[in-house]
């Protein structure tokens, strides 16, 4: 194990936070945004690290946060050397993340002994998530969670959704769940979203945009988008932008050329700073088979951009119900979606409404649920802070 040059601390007096991550994915935005408000709070922070894994800081100048290489390659045979920073450091508490990295700290914590409270993450809607895997893992996954879950002090997940789902499906009792909202409103997200964007269809008004942004893969199902899309451009000009890359992105456009929509359908890859796009674009779509909440959908609404989201477990009802600044469609509904994406092209909203649904997932807001749930004390309330979501 690989400790930090030149920062020794007194133990007992810190949160570590444990996470491997691609880097690039909706765990690493709410880790950092996590990270990023602790620090300007001033609390210490141990970051973690997992060889060649995320979450990746980006050149963020964060002094209160150290990274801590346990200098291993993969999630379990870091298990020896989370046991010896836990009994060096004895951090005040632990934040993990995805299933086998919780696993991991829940063994560790029991063979170092220590007092260190521990929360553990989920972040997706389980039962959905594990339904394409074979009997034996289905098995595996949901026996490992009912059987070692409650050994942590706590269960954090994003939305009561993916709750209610996680109790159903390992048994888990409720009141061992704690629905914590993910820091997605930042401080600085209307400054990000005002920032330059490279590309030529956000500065041409003549022509609508509608946007999507996620992995390329399975589950993001971005496939009904493009159908979707293809029946709207039919009957009006407009044009769709999809950020992210995955191993279906040649599918994507294929589907593109297919419907003869490929002109106006554009894929150009994962951008660090999606905001500024969401604050450009005429409508964001979400249009998920499943998710654990859905950050991107948040991130859009507090720049003020309409959305058409799926009725997928979990999240967007959470956030959209009630509230006239979106559509809930079915999951795979290529013609509902159709249908709302043609009738939010044009659309206004007063911007009260954006705001009463972003609330509870601005970075102080959520961070101070997190604090609590992990037992460290809240700094002073300083509305000075919030956050800027407007965008121009």
């Amino acid at each position: 194990m690989r400790l930090p040059d030149g920062q020794g601390t007194a133990p007992g007096d810190r949160l570590a936070v444990f996470v491997a991550t691609s880097g690039h994915s909706g765990v690493d935005r709410v880790i950092g945004n996590l990270l990023r408000q602790l620090d300007a709070w001033g609390i210490g922070v141990d970051l973690l690290k997992i060889r060649n894994h995320g979450p990746y800081l980006d050149g963020d100048s964060l002094p209160n946060v150290r990274l801590w290489d346990l200098d291993r390659a993969h999630v379990t045979g870091s298990l020896p050397a989370l046991v010896r920073y836990l009994r060096r450091e004895r951090p005040l508490a632990m934040l993990t993340d995805k299933d086998r990295v919780n696993r991991i700290a829940i063994l560790a914590r029991r063979l170092a002994g220590v007092s260190t409270r521990l929360a553990v993450r989920v972040g997706t809607t389980v039962s959905v998530n594990l339904a394409s895997r074979n009997g034996f893992e289905r098995w595996w996954e949901r026996t490992s969670m009912r059987r070692l879950y409650p050994l942590a002090d706590c269960v954090l997940v994003p939305s009561e959704g993916a709750a209610d789902d996680l109790v159903d499906y390992t048994g888990i009792e409720r009141g061992h769940i704690r629905v914590v909202r993910s820091p997605i409103v930042i401080p600085d997200l209307g400054d990000r979203a005002r920032e330059p964007v490279d590309h030529p269809w956000l500065t041409d008004p003549e022509l609508p945009v509608v946007l999507g942004v996620g992995e390329l893969g399975y589950r993001k199902d971005f496939e009904t988008l493009v159908r979707a899309f293809a029946r709207v451009r039919r009957r009006r000009p407009c044009r769709l932008i999809i950020l992210g890359r995955g191993r279906r992105r040649e599918a994507l456009l294929a589907l593109a050329a297919q419907l003869g929509v490929a002109e106006d359908v554009d894929l150009p890859g994962f951008y660090p700073n999606p905001y500024a796009f969401m604050a450009r674009a005429n409508l964001f779509v979400l249009s998920s088979r499943w998710e654990g909440f859905g950050n991107v959908l948040v991130e859009a609404l507090a720049l003020h951009t309409p959305v058409v989201a799926t009725d997928c477990p979990s999240g967007p009802r959470e956030v959209l119900a009630g509230r006239n600044i979106g559509t809930l469609v079915p999951v795979g509904g290529v013609e509902p979606m159709a249908a709302a994406i043609g009738a939010w092209l044009d659309a206004e909203c007063p911007e009260a409404d954006f705001e009463r649904a972003v609330s509870d997932y601005r970075s102080e807001t959520s961070v101070r649920a997190y604090l609590d749930a992990l037992g460290i004390p809240c700094p002073a309330d300083d509305s000075a802070t919030a956050p800027d979501g407007d965008h121009d």
